[in-house]
């Protein structure tokens, strides 16, 4: 940490797909009367983010209306059809310069909450060199912090592949914070229940 204060980061949250598994967009389903991306957009400007973007493509207008009045942006990866790796280069693309790392966070995890992104972002400040992953399901995953030394990388990714498959592919340096309750995910119908 330097006597300027810690690193900063920026914000990222995919929310540009259709959903087609579940037959409707999963980031407006609501949990406790809110829609799961307004709740995961506040948890991630919970962390203090020097810049927050909201990654769109599926129903755009729809997708604003639910943010309204957050001091979040929005872009639209005008690829989102081609996949995860569009939206996220978008995002990653669309952040302010002065961001050293990005926290990114989907919208299909209804345990996801404020705390754990604080406790990643933590982690990364400590280790600002490093990937911080959250661990689940046997594997690492995202949310995660990814520095910006991993930006060209996300730049060049292509189909439907994203953070996930760079944290399980790499051999950089990538601390994991446990996080169990974040291996269910809303994709399928079923998932709802």
């Amino acid at each position: 940490m330097s006597e300027a204060g810690p690193p900063s980061h920026g914000a990222v949250l995919l929310a540009g797909g259709a959903s087609r598994r579940l037959g409707f967009p999963k980031q407006l389903i609501e949990i406790d009367g809110e829609p799961l991306l307004r709740s995961v957009a506040r948890a991630l400007l919970a962390t203090s983010p020097l810049d927050c973007v909201v990654v769109l493509g599926h129903e755009p207008e729809r997708m604003r209306a639910a943010l309204d009045g957050l001091p979040v942006r929005s872009v639209v990866a005008e690829q989102h059809a081609r996949g995860m790796s569009a939206s996220l280069a978008a995002g990653i693309a669309a952040l302010d310069a002065r961001c050293e790392a990005a926290l990114v966070a989907l919208t299909d995890q209804p345990a996801l909450d404020a705390a754990h992104l604080i406790a990643l972002r933590d982690a990364w400040r400590c280790a600002p060199d490093h990937a911080v992953a959250s661990a689940y399901a046997d594997t690492r995953g995202v949310p995660a912090v990814l520095p910006r030394t991993w930006f060209a990388e996300i730049a060049q990714l292509r189909g439907d592949v994203g953070a996930r498959d760079l944290l399980r592919a790499s051999d950089r340096a990538i601390v994991a914070i446990a996080a169990a309750a974040l291996e269910r995910d809303l994709d399928r119908p079923q998932d709802l229940h």
